[in-house]
């Protein structure tokens, strides 16, 4: 027994330096999305250009470009993209469903059909105001959906989950759709934003929404130590002292503010959450400490260099971003989903 807690110790303190290792590796990872964003676009800056426009702007046309387009929207990918990330990570967590994210379980579509209804039915313009109805819209169908998961017996049931999230987000998008098609008025105003976008963005909505998110990634990384235990299933996540309820209810909070603010600011961006948490955990393993920390810095890395490539891929005008993680994501998926290990929760 001694020797083997022996021989356990060095190969802990050898995973916890390789993971500290790739930390450091998805941090150096983002500052070169970062530089891609603000180098890359219609116009190809070098970089003596953009660290002029950031610490020395002198008001030509070239730094402008930088300062005035692409660092809100870089700033904007900077913020929305460790909420996606790090809320698809919490939603596969305390759902034990390695399938489930902001978008399959209808938290998207719950956001974006409130932040409809207020613009259709109650004449909300301003984009500020977008985050409370996206924030109540998300911890509507979250509650809804694990109401419905939970009924029964053997508690949370993540393909009873699954189901009703997409039921959910089916019918909600559907009259979604309708009331913008429907009324011109409201179809134009949440034309740019239902696409899912990171230009274009309000600058008081990024300081409004920014405090939301960060409040919502502190809860995340408090709350991952119980999902640990929950992961092990509510008998032995009980006896390891891990209070279920509580951690869940919690869980619950951190997604709403996480999904409900990232959706209030950049429209609803599919693939992230689900992708980014399971290409983590393949090199973290099921520890959610270490696959929180690591989705918060790869997921805005793939947002950014999806909006890169959104910029350049077509002849004249740019994809929005939502559309090229889609086509990115589909196919990583299927890569992740035809390995012979498939990474656990």
């Amino acid at each position: 027994m001694l020797l083997s807690r022996t021989a356990e110790r060095p190969r802990t303190s050898r995973g916890a330096a390789t993971r500290a290792g790739g930390l450091i590796v998805a941090l150096v990872v983002l500052l070169l999305a970062v530089l891609l964003s603000l180098m890359v676009g219609a116009k190809a800056l070098p970089p003596a250009t953009v660290l002029a426009a950031l610490f020395d702007f002198d008001g030509s046309d070239a730094q402008a470009i930088v300062r005035d387009s692409r660092l809100p929207r870089t700033v904007v990918g900077l913020v929305v993209g460790p909420a996606l990330g790090v809320c698809g990570a919490l939603i596969q967590a305390f759902t034990r469903n390695p399938l489930a994210d902001p978008g399959i379980l209808g938290v998207n579509a719950g956001a974006t059909f409130a932040v409809t209804m207020g613009v259709g039915l109650l004449g909300v313009r301003a984009p500020n105001a977008y985050v409370w109805f996206a924030l109540i819209g998300a911890l509507a169908v979250t509650l809804v959906v694990y109401l419905i998961g939970a009924a029964g017996r053997g508690g949370p049931s993540p393909g009873r989950m699954t189901l009703a999230g997409v039921a959910i987000g089916a019918v909600l998008s559907g009259i979604t759709s309708i009331v913008m098609l429907k009324n011109m008025e409201v179809f134009s105003t949440l034309r740019l934003w239902g696409l899912g976008s990171l230009g274009g963005r309000d600058e008081s909505a990024v300081a409004l929404i920014a405090p939301f998110i960060a409040v919502g990634l502190v809860i995340a990384f408090l709350v991952a130590r119980p999902l640990n235990a929950i992961s092990l299933g509510d008998d032995l996540g009980r006896t390891l002292g891990a209070g279920l309820v509580r951690t869940r209810v919690v869980s619950i909070i951190a997604v709403t503010v996480l999904a409900g603010g990232a959706t209030a600011l950049a429209g609803p961006i599919a693939f992230i959450g689900l992708m980014v948490p399971h290409a983590v955990r393949w090199f973290t393993g099921p520890d959610q400490r270490w696959i929180i920390a690591f989705s918060a810095l790869v997921a805005p890395s793939m947002l950014l260099f999806s909006d890169v490539i959104g910029r350049v891929v077509l002849p004249t005008g740019e994809l929005q971003v939502s559309i090229v993680t889609a086509v990115v994501g589909a196919p990583v998926l299927i890569a992740l989903a035809r390995r012979r290990k498939v990474s656990g929760l």
